[in-house]
C-alpha cells in the first residue's frame, strides 16, 4: 500500500527521474523542468512531508524524516533504480536517500542543497514560512531569487494557495523554527558524502541569499560542481531549462569504480 506521501508522475521510459522541492515547495514548482525531461523519462515530483498534498504526513519536517518516506513509497511503488534530483531541502534528503541506500540511485543531482554548510538565513526563511498573503510570498520568492530575476506568476500563486489548506502556514512555521534553530542549520559529514560514489551534481547560484555557494568548496573531488553567475536560491524557477539540461547530463555520467583498499592473498 502507498503511503500519505503524495507524487505527481508524468511521461514513461525505462529511467526515472525522482524531484524532491525546497522548504515552503511543492511538486508543481517542477513544472517546467518536467517539461524537457518527461519525454524520454518518468518523473516523480514529490510532496515532501508537511508539504502541500503531504501536509498530513506523521512527523513531518526532519529530512531524515522525509528520506524514509521517499524511500518507502519508491519501494511500494516497485522503483527499484532512480536518477534523484533535490533543490535546497530536497537537496538534503536527497543526500540522505543516496546515503542509505546507495545502490537504488544511478545518479544524485543537488540544487543549492541543504546541510552542506552550517550558515542559513534563518530570517528569511522564518518569513517565508509565515507569509500568508500573495504579495508577502512574492516578495520572499524575490529576496530569494537572483538580481535579475523575477519570481514566477504562476509559481507564487501554486505556493499561495498552496498555503490556504487549513494548518499549512503553521507547519511550515514549525519546520523553519527547527530548520533555523539558531541561525544554524544541521551540517552532512563530509566523510560522508566522500561514500557516494554515483554521478553526483552540486549546482549553485552565486548570488544565493539563502545558503552561501561556498558550501559547495572541498566537496570530494569526483563530484561535479557548476556555478550559476548571477542566480539566487530558486534556481528551477529562475533557470528551468538549464537545470533540466544539467539532471540529463547527470544522468549520462558514469560511475566511477572506488579501488578496494586491501592487500591481495598470497597465493
Amino acid at each position: 500500500m502507498i503511503s500519505s506521501l503524495h507524487a505527481s508522475e508524468q511521461g514513461a521510459g525505462s529511467k526515472t527521474i525522482v524531484l524532491l522541492h525546497g522548504f515552503g515547495g511543492c511538486s508543481d514548482v517542477w513544472r517546467d523542468v518536467i517539461a524537457p525531461l518527461s519525454p524520454s523519462a518518468r518523473t516523480l515530483a514529490y510532496d515532501l512531508p508537511g508539504h502541500g498534498l503531504s501536509l498530513d504526513f506523521p512527523d513531518a519536517g526532519p529530512a531524515k524524516v522525509a528520506a524514509r518516506a521517499v524511500l518507502a513509497d519508491l519501494a511500494a511503488r516497485r522503483v527499484k533504480r532512480i536518477h534523484l534530483v533535490g533543490h535546497s531541502m530536497g537537496g538534503a534528503v536527497a543526500t540522505l536517500m543516496a546515503l542509505a541506500e546507495p545502490e537504488r540511485v544511478a545518479s544524485l543531482t543537488l540544487l543549492a542543497p541543504g546541510g552542506f554548510g552550517p550558515e542559513i538565513n534563518g530570517p528569511l526563511l522564518r518569513r517565508y514560512a509565515g507569509a500568508r498573503d500573495l504579495a508577502e510570498v512574492r516578495a520572499c520568492l524575490g529576496a530569494m531569487s537572483g538580481p535579475a530575476s523575477t519570481p514566477s506568476p504562476r509559481v507564487a500563486d501554486v505556493l499561495f494557495q498552496m498555503r490556504k489548506r487549513p494548518g499549512q502556514v503553521e507547519k511550515l512555521v514549525e519546520i523553519a523554527a527547527a530548520m533555523t534553530r539558531d541561525d544554524r542549520q544541521g551540517v552532512i559529514p563530509r566523510d560522508l558524502l566522500d561514500r557516494l560514489t554515483m554521478p553526483v551534481m552540486v549546482v549553485w547560484g552565486s548570488d544565493d541569499t539563502v545558503l552561501p555557494f561556498t558550501h559547495a568548496d572541498d566537496l570530494p573531488a569526483r563530484f561535479h560542481v557548476h556555478h550559476v553567475l548571477e542566480a539566487g536560491h530558486m534556481l528551477i524557477e529562475e533557470a528551468p531549462d538549464l537545470i533540466a539540461g544539467i539532471i540529463r547530463r547527470n544522468m549520462n555520467r558514469r560511475t566511477r569504480p572506488v579501488r578496494a583498499k586491501f592487500a591481495a592473498a598470497a597465493s
